[in-house]
């Protein structure tokens, strides 16, 4: 019997898996590590460990995902976006359609 919830995979795979991919977008185009760190509420150690593909890497995105995050990322770095976590849901929520999916997003 498996007991692992559609939930464990979204805290241990697919949110880092989101970060990472954002915090490689928002460096790419120019923001320091810490500032990223900042944005994120976290130590820039974990944005370098997101870089480097120690944290984050268990998830390879389709190109709509990938999309989706590089268009948040401009989004940030324009001011054009007042509430990152709803839009990073909106993305988490997309991924997780279909097979395993929690039965209180169906």
């Amino acid at each position: 019997m498996n007991l692992e919830t559609p939930c464990q995979a979204v805290v241990w795979d697919i949110l880092p898996a989101i970060r990472a991919a954002l915090a490689m977008e928002l460096v790419n185009n120019g923001i320091s590590q810490k500032e990223v760190a900042k944005m994120f509420g976290m130590a820039p150690s974990a944005v370098s460990q997101y870089l480097t593909k120690k944290r984050g890497y268990r998830i390879e995105f389709d190109d709509d995902i990938k999309e989706a995050i590089s268009h948040l990322a401009f989004e940030i770095q324009e001011g054009k976006v007042d509430n990152v976590p709803a839009k990073i849901c909106e993305i988490c929520r997309y991924l997780r359609k279909g097979e395993g999916a929690c039965p209180a997003d169906e």
